[in-house]
């Protein structure tokens, strides 16, 4: 597949970028590579193939789930406009 220079201003408008005229043309193209790469990952077939969390089969270090930071919850509240039971509150956005 291959992205137009329409395609990557829409992006750049969706992800709030800037990039140059002139560097619309290579930007099109690595993205179509992309693209086209994972095109070719999904035509694999992976019917029965078992999720894995790791490509090597050892076991995962753990550290012990300790407590490092203080909690400055009511510090950080006293700045905050409106709050309540803990919770910061703000205006409801959706109606």
């Amino acid at each position: 597949m291959s992205l137009a220079e329409q395609d990557i201003d829409k992006l750049c408008e969706l992800a709030r970028l800037e990039i140059d005229a002139d560097e619309i043309g290579d930007v099109a193209k690595k993205l179509s590579d992309i693209v086209d790469m994972v095109s070719q990952l999904s035509a694999v077939p992976t019917d029965g193939v078992e999720p894995m969390a790791h490509p090597l089969d050892r076991p995962q270090r753990l550290r012990d789930d300790v407590v490092t930071e203080t909690n400055l919850r009511e510090l950080y509240q006293r700045n905050a406009p409106a709050v309540e039971r803990g919770l910061y509150l703000v205006p409801k956005v959706i109606e």
